[in-house]
């Protein structure tokens, strides 16, 4: 599949290896993939998120991320369920970082050659039905970027939390039209 991906394409997942790294984590997540999107210039995706104001906010998404990652990668929806049993999140992360320090829930730290967890994978995959759906040859960084509003996760909820969706997106990437039908 890596053979269609445009260059800006590869460069997103090149750079989402990178941010796992630079992390100190093993498993490229739906967070990584987000955070090389944010650093690039001159591609579909990053005009997208030019045209729906997330270019001038970039260090928001960054420290939303954080946050989640802070809280073992788990979504708003996942922390309101354990909430509803009576589980508080934010005060067990607050216990293990007074004890083991900040960031001591961080998912998946390990030294070693990071490679992909399925979340990253399902959103590749999505990727390729992306381009697919609308009539494109090879899969883009704006492909990319749709399948991660799609995948239910961290990412999603973050993008949607600074108004990326899917239906902007597609309305942004492909017009009024194909928003209803993506």
């Amino acid at each position: 599949m890596f053979e269609r991906f445009t260059k800006d394409a590869r460069e997103v997942v090149r750079g989402a290896v990178e941010h796992c790294a630079e992390a100190g984590v093993r498993t490229v997540g739906s967070e990584h993939l987000l955070l090389a999107l944010l650093e690039r210039e001159g591609s579909r995706g990053s005009f997208a998120l030019a045209a729906l104001g997330l270019a001038a906010r970039k260090d928001s998404v960054r420290a939303a991320l954080e946050e989640t990652r802070r809280r073992a990668g788990l979504s708003r929806a996942e922390t309101d369920a354990l909430a509803g049993l009576g589980i508080d999140v934010t005060e067990i992360v607050a216990r293990v970082e007074q004890t083991h320090g900040v960031g001591a829930l961080a998912v998946g730290r390990r030294a070693g050659r990071p490679g992909f967890g399925q979340d990253a994978k399902r959103i590749l995959e999505r990727s390729l039905r992306m381009a697919l759906a609308h009539r494109d040859r090879r899969i883009g960084d704006e492909h990319i970027l749709l399948a991660l509003t799609t995948h239910p996760g961290p990412a999603a909820e973050v993008l949607a939390d600074h108004g990326v969706t899917h239906t902007a997106l597609t309305r942004v990437l492909y017009g009024p039209g194909d928003a209803l039908a993506g």
